[in-house]
């Protein structure tokens, strides 16, 4: 009987040694499969991110229709500066016309002219010949091959007799 009893202990203690095997294995397999959730989860945050990356990337390089409204937009504003820039142009240009057209009138009504008589054009009475300057001022240099207008030199076509007979100023041209 002795024996009997020795054998159902041994049982019991291989059983409990079997049960607390079976225990630290669960455990193990939880501890393991609770790591694999946790990187799983870093891996998928982790991929979320980069996804998040490549979009926010894709959308940077690839969204053509607001790179072509910002680029239309520049566009409006840099012609808006041009056409002001233009009416300030031309707006300064009819002022210089008006303001030299007064500065011939006077220069040709004045008793101090020297081509009174001959009534030239600004430009040309400035290329003529002074008796007073020396004879080797190269701003007479032009005038020397043909000092008379009725000659038909390069001033001739150049400049007619009166250029303001239409009007003050250059007209504008399209």
């Amino acid at each position: 009987m002795a024996q009997q009893r020795a054998l159902p202990q041994s049982k019991e203690t291989l059983l409990q040694s079997y049960n607390k095997r079976l225990k630290d294995d669960v455990k193990s397999i939880m501890d393991n499969f609770t790591e694999i959730i946790k990187t799983a989860k870093v891996r998928a945050g982790e991929s979320l991110m980069k996804l998040v990356s490549d979009l926010k990337q894709f959308l940077i390089l690839n969204d053509f229709p607001s790179v072509n409204e910002a680029i239309d937009q520049r566009n409006q504003q840099l012609r808006a500066l041009q056409e002001e820039c233009d009416r300030k142009l031309i707006a300064l240009r009819d002022e210089v016309s008006i303001d030299l057209y007064e500065l011939e009138e006077e220069y040709y009504s004045s008793s101090s002219s020297l081509c009174e008589a001959n009534d030239l054009p600004l430009c040309e009475a400035y290329w003529r010949l002074d008796p007073d300057t020396d004879s080797t001022d190269c701003l007479s240099a032009p005038l020397l091959a043909s000092p008379e207008p009725s000659a038909g030199g390069p001033l001739q076509a150049a400049a007619p007799t009166h250029p303001h007979a239409g009007g003050p100023g250059p007209t504008e041209h399209a």
